[in-house]
């Protein structure tokens, strides 16, 4: 084996792109692994990782061959009958391929395949120094990275994510020489840009993060974010709260700085009376600050910046970010101060001028119908009808609002805000901003009786007017988010424990849709609603298998069909579920095969196996014993009953003639499989767990 060395790469560039950095540092670590591999190179990860600054990228790995092991080749060349003449001397294909090879063709080897014995060639030579494949491999490595649109500097051809200014290609205590973006590879790093402006020599790879913490510069994205989140952690503490510190934040803010250092500021405490999620997102999105919240979880009147530098006057550094933030805030405040002057409910007017889509009229329309939708569905949820009403006619209204037009993210938190400035109910203004959860993947529903209302309206209301519209999706496009509204309307209606006949709920959102005479297909629409439920249940484990045999009975409530997805997932687990499954599958097949009609009723009279009088005796017990738990949808009970069933079916399978030459005993026993396959499948087509 190769003796291996440790490898840097390092290429230092001016600042690059903030959500960029990670995923160029992913690649380029990646690409240079890659390329180590493909051509034999012996390596040693270890827990090697990617290292990046907003100014560098670095590959850093603790074992690398010096070379590659012995190169073995095989280049197959013609068929004996193509490449020996008559007197078995070298036609001229042999001579060609020989002259190729660069040997003569006696010293040519033989070998066999199906089509018969032919030439070949065979070599072995010596691996190529590591030296001189890092090159081409780091070249290869830079090609294939994302970057979209690549920068060009100076009057050069290349092109990369940010001019490069310096290059570093050690393997062990040796310059590897190479050129890239014409710069001399060699073994000098920069420092922090401000606390140590200067030239770092590397005599070996492994000197590397320490030489570069010597210089102000942390060179390992995970270290910057610990050293982050504990300082930000401290600097809340001082000041008597904890830090709000989210992973996209987070996340930009190690890609930010070389050298992090909290700086706790404040902001005048007139601005909380903001609400505070529009100071947050300012905080966050705008600044990558990190608000500080009390015990309560309410925001103060602190935040956190993170320096790229430890100044000597941090008090500086602090007025700094209150001055920037602080306009921010006060145009937040402005439009706060003026939407509550006109109110919520005079928001409302200038949706009628809005139109939401050509066919589906405005979005005063589609508030209208989102109402009539949430009237009817509050009280079969124990929600309050009127309440309902009232807050799906306020919950688009801040859609006028100055807040929401700047801050767009706020659509039904200004609203709920507005709604309790106004002196609406509390459910009311809570239902306002709960009808968009979820609002992304992972998001929870809504918690509030009323807000799972509206949620559902909303979204039955959206998915209805899609379809109607001829906006359903396709591929990647779903202008409307029909996938992601679907999901939201299905989870909450399971998270819920909600009995809600869904096609009842879709052909009420059409009769909303008459008066602009379009409408849905509902068949065609719960299916693909079912078909996002498909998703959703796969990230959970559960089998398809499982999912197919309740989506083939369709249930109207999705809560139902959760239920019996449940009981079909303890029903899986018995020993009989395979073989009650395999028989059910059989019954269905006997029963689609059969000619002329089946009795409707069994003639005990006609049962004359043991077997079949067995069978019918338990198919009829059992038939019993599960009517209540049906009534009841306790669905575990009535698999776990069924299953019993098993020594009765195979004894029948077993020992009786279905397809008996006397029709009336033939009629019989279809009748009693109907009866058997009719009750095995009032839970779900079970046959679908048979493999």
């Amino acid at each position: 084996m190769s003796q291996l060395s440790p490898l840097l790469i390092e290429l230092g560039t001016e600042e690059l792109p903030v959500k960029a950095l990670p995923g160029l540092a992913q690649a380029f670590f990646d690409g240079v692994v890659e390329g180590l591999r493909k051509r034999g190179v012996a390596l040693e990860l270890g827990d090697a990782r990617p290292l990046s600054t907003p100014r560098r990228l670095a590959v850093l790995l603790p074992g690398v061959g010096l070379e590659q092991p012995e190169q073995h080749s095989e280049v197959l060349g013609p068929y004996l009958n193509i490449a020996l003449d008559a007197e078995g001397q070298p036609t001229k294909a042999l001579q060609g391929f020989a002259a190729k090879a660069g040997i003569d063709w006696t010293a040519l080897e033989k070998t066999t395949d199906s089509k018969g014995e032919r030439f070949v060639h065979r070599a072995v030579t010596p691996g190529a120094s590591t030296a001189s494949l890092l090159p081409e491999i780091l070249r290869e490595a830079i090609a294939a990275m994302p970057i979209p649109k690549p920068m060009r500097w100076g009057d050069h051809a290349w092109g990369f994510a940010r001019p490069a200014h310096w290059l570093v290609l050690l393997h062990g205590a040796t310059v590897v020489e190479a050129e890239l973006f014409g710069l001399q590879a060699g073994r000098v790093s920069r420092g922090h840009r401000f606390h140590h402006d200067q030239a770092v020599s590397l005599a070996q790879p492994q000197d590397y993060i320490e030489a570069l913490r010597a210089a102000f510069v942390l060179v390992d994205p995970s270290e910057r974010r610990a050293r982050i989140v504990a300082e930000v952690e401290a600097a809340a503490a001082k000041a008597g709260g904890s830090a709000r510190i989210t992973d996209d934040n987070l996340e930009q803010v190690v890609n930010l700085v070389e050298w992090p250092s909290a700086v706790l500021c404040s902001f005048e405490r007139a601005f909380l009376a903001v609400p505070q999620e529009a100071l947050i997102e300012t905080m966050e999105i705008n600044q990558k600050f990190f608000p500080v919240l009390d015990a309560a979880g309410t925001l103060t009147e602190k935040f956190i910046g993170i320096a790229n530098i430890e100044s000597k006057d941090v008090a500086e550094v602090a007025k700094g970010y209150e001055r920037v933030i602080r306009p921010r805030f006060a145009d937040a405040k402005f439009f706060f101060d003026e939407d509550l002057k006109q109110g919520l409910a005079s928001m409302g007017a200038g949706l009628k001028t809005v139109t939401y889509q050509a066919k589906l009229g405005s979005v005063a329309d589609k508030v209208a119908r989102v109402a009539a939708l949430a009237e009817v569905i509050a009280p079969q949820v124990g929600a309050d009808a009127t309440q309902a009403k009232r807050a799906a006619e306020l919950a688009k209204n801040d859609l006028q609002s100055r807040m929401v037009n700047e801050f767009p993210e706020l659509q039904g938190i200004a609203g709920r805000h507005y709604a309790v400035a106004g002196g609406e109910p509390s459910e009311v203004a809570l239902a306002i901003d709960e009808a968009y959860q979820p609002r992304f993947g992972g998001d929870d529903i809504a918690l509030s009786p009323l807000g799972k209302v509206l949620a559902i309206a909303e979204r039955v209301d959206t998915l209805a007017g899609g379809f109607a519209a001829g906006l359903k999706p396709t591929g990647n496009k779903d202008p409307f988010a029909l996938r992601r509204n679907a999901l939201g309307l299905a989870r909450t209606v399971i998270e819920s424990g909600f009995e809600l006949d869904l096609r009842a709920l879709l052909a009420s959102a059409n009769a909303g849709l008459a008066a602009r005479s379009v409408q849905a297909d509902i068949g065609e629409l719960y299916d693909f609603i079912l078909d996002r439920l498909k998703g959703y249940y796969s990230d959970k484990g559960v089998p398809a298998t499982h999912f197919n045999a309740v989506a083939e009975l369709k249930p109207a409530s999705l809560y139902d069909f959760d239920r019996r997805l449940d009981a079909i997932g303890t029903f899986a687990a018995l020993p009989e579920a395979e073989a009650l499954a395999a028989a059910n599958k059989r019954i269905r097949n006997i029963l689609r095969k059969a000619e002329g009609d089946i009795p409707a009723q069994i003639d005990p009279a006609l049962l004359q196996e043991d077997a079949e009088r067995a069978l019918a005796e338990a198919v009829t017990a059992a038939i019993d014993d599960t009517g209540a738990s049906l009534q009841h949808k306790d669905y575990v009970a009535v698999l776990a009953r069924l299953a019993r069933l098993r020594p009765q079916v195979d004894a029948f399978f077993d020992g009786v003639m279905v397809n008996a030459e006397d029709p009336a005993l033939r009629g019989n026993r279809l009748a009693l499989l109907t009866l058997l396959g009719e009750r095995l499948g009032k839970v779900a087509a079970i046959e679908h767990l048979s493999s």
